[in-house]
């Protein structure tokens, strides 16, 4: 792949990094995982939307620039090397809305899209259960038919849904039709979280904040216009969502490149007498420059016509590690400050909140376990193991 620029990218990078040092605000926003800075964020995915730099990637009509996917990787440089704040608003806008071109009617594009990129609908993923986590063909939330009213009749309950606990609406899959083998009579719902018969119970994280809630489903009704894809064909629906999740969308390299550059400059700052610290921080940036080249090999094959497929279990395996392993470092050079929280403490304690965090990364979006079997048997044909 050809790595220079041409015109065109330059002046979309370039753009970007003029527009996004006037708005990224000057101050973090406070923690979106609290009910204010929930608000704040959503405030802040407002701002992107008018300025059209919520979801480059998108068609023009849906508030997108029709941006290609090296320029979404451009502008995904540009907004974390100017410190934006995390996005509220990345459950529906990296999970659902491909789901949603590729499977959606066109009704529901019209409906959902819009909202979604200027915050005024955030989006929870409400994928696992009690006893389906990685292994998401176990889940037992059901869906009935209720042909009277045009639709079907949810019940059951969902674990570990992020942004549910301030979230206006959801998206996960129900067991559909109960003879059906395991990976079988799934549907694919979209639904709102202030419904008649949903209760959401906020889960905390290991900060304290809500990050997480369970959802629980007494008879809720969801009409057919509210099904993504066809009844039944869930999986198919839902895996093109993990594809997006375990790959490319979800974790841009410009995120890991920022923080392995904040790293390189707090080892100038802190640790300059430690020759083994100074090996980990240069392995991490070395790490992150890699993944960013990896994350060009892959646009060049999707360019291609390829898909992605199994090896982006490799992504994910390979950022969610690289995120822990940046997060450690960084707090073995503050040492015991390390341990301080906000106004006042090294960095307003970011280092030690963007650890917390990390430490979920080799856990969501399927467990590194799970992506290291998919790993094995689909990409280097080992045999299956037991289990």
């Amino acid at each position: 792949m050809n790595l220079d620029l041409d015109d065109r990218e330059r002046a979309f990078r370039d753009e970007a990094r003029a527009w996004l040092a006037e708005h990224v605000p000057a101050s973090p926003l406070p923690n979106m995982d609290t009910a204010e800075g929930f608000e704040a964020h959503r405030e802040w995915e407002a701002v992107l939307a008018a300025g059209r730099w919520s979801v480059v990637s998108w068609p023009a009509a849906y508030l997108g620039r029709d941006a290609s996917l090296l320029e979404w990787v451009l502008f995904e440089e540009e907004y974390y090397r100017a410190g934006g704040p995390a996005r509220v608003a990345q459950n529906g806008i990296s999970l659902l809305a491909p789901i949603l071109f590729e499977y959606g009617t066109p009704e529901q594009r019209e409906r959902y899209l819009r909202p979604m990129a200027d915050g005024t609908e955030i989006w929870a993923q409400a994928w696992s259960e009690p006893e389906a986590g990685s292994d998401l063909a176990a889940l037992r939330a059901t869906a009935a038919r209720d042909e009277a009213r045009g639709g079907w009749v949810l019940n059951g309950q969902k674990t570990w849904s992020s942004r549910a606990a301030f979230a206006h609406r959801g998206f996960g899959l129900f067991r559909s039709d109960p003879s059906a083998r395991r990976h079988k009579g799934l549907t694919y719902f979209l639904f709102p979280l202030d419904a008649e018969g949903v209760t959401v119970r906020p889960i905390p994280k290991l900060d304290g904040h809500p990050g997480f809630a369970e959802i629980f489903f007494e008879d809720v009704f969801v009409p057919d216009a509210d099904v993504l894809g066809a009844p039944g064909d869930g999986w198919r629906v839902a895996m093109s969502t993990a594809g997006n999740e375990r790959g490319l969308s979800l974790r841009a390299p410009g995120r890991f490149c920022a923080a392995a550059d904040r790293l390189l400059t707090l080892w100038k700052e802190r640790g300059a007498g430690s020759a083994a610290l100074g090996e980990r921080v240069a392995d991490a940036w070395i790490a992150a420059q890699a993944y960013r080249l990896y994350t060009f090999a892959t646009l060049a094959r999707i360019e291609r016509g390829e898909s992605v497929g199994a090896d982006g279990s490799v992504n994910k395996i390979f950022w969610s590690e690289l995120d822990v392993r940046l997060h450690e470092t960084a707090l073995a050079l503050l040492g015991a400050e390390a341990e301080l929280r906000g106004a006042g403490a090294p960095c307003d304690g970011a280092w030690m909140d963007g650890y917390l965090f990390a430490l979920s990364g080799p856990i969501y979006a399927g467990t590194n376990e799970i992506q290291r079997n998919i790993v094995a048997e689909r990409v280097l044909g080992l045999p299956r193991g037991d289990r």
